[in-house]
């Protein structure tokens, strides 16, 4: 019988994420202090609160409308440039799942992460290699993909929050491509992307969860 996650899987998996934030928000924004203004922690930081704000605001509602809700949230929120991408992750996420289900699979699992990133793109140019979160974005999702159902729904978020903290360290290596890190040249080398790293903390809540 195949794996089948929903509605209080999904918000554990969120607010763990939430808390991974919670967590390492200091830490975020020490890193940014180094290659741009020293604010990602705290932008990072609102934009997660306001995924939490929407779970509490909407209990038991179908996965795609909660997604949606979360997703318009997170926009809306003060979060700087992260807010309307990680909206338009989320709010993807829910265009990947039947209006009325209320449960996934391992592979609605799979589609639901791959929607989001999809969104995601078309806010952001940004690929691997050019210092931003989608330097463990898109790796997580290679992870994902690689995933086999046999192996489970954990496994896979295993594999795609360590495919992600290894892209984001990878990171360290790269001249920045996109925001004020991209005008500090060669003097950003040495330090790891913020946003690559935070990221990485979101897979690292939603594999915990499971």
């Amino acid at each position: 019988m195949s794996e089948i996650i929903g509605y209080p899987q999904i918000t554990k998996m969120l607010l763990s994420a939430v808390d991974q934030i919670r967590e390492n928000h200091v830490t975020l924004s020490t890193l940014d202090s180094a290659v741009g203004d020293g604010d990602h922690g705290t932008t990072i930081l609102r934009t997660m609160e306001a995924v939490a704000k929407s779970i509490s605001n909407n209990p038991g509602i179908g996965l795609s409308e909660l997604f949606s809700k979360i997703g318009w949230d997170v926009m809306s929120c003060d979060g700087g440039s992260t807010g309307p991408l990680l909206g338009s992750f989320f709010t993807g996420m829910g265009d990947a799942i039947a209006k009325d289900a209320k449960e996934i699979d391992f592979q609605g699992v799979v589609a639901m992460f791959q929607s989001g990133i999809n969104r995601l793109q078309k806010q952001s140019r940004a690929k691997v290699g050019d210092k931003t979160m989608m330097d463990a974005f898109l790796p997580a999702m290679d992870a994902l993909k690689a995933a086999t159902p046999e192996g489970g729904i954990h496994a896979a978020l295993v594999a795609a929050a360590d495919a992600a903290l290894k892209g984001s360290e990878a990171t360290k290596n790269f001249r920045a491509k996109f925001g004020r890190a991209r005008n500090l040249g060669d003097r950003v080398i040495g330090h790891q992307d913020p946003g690559s790293l935070s990221v990485a903390l979101l897979f690292k809540g939603f594999s915990q969860a499971i």
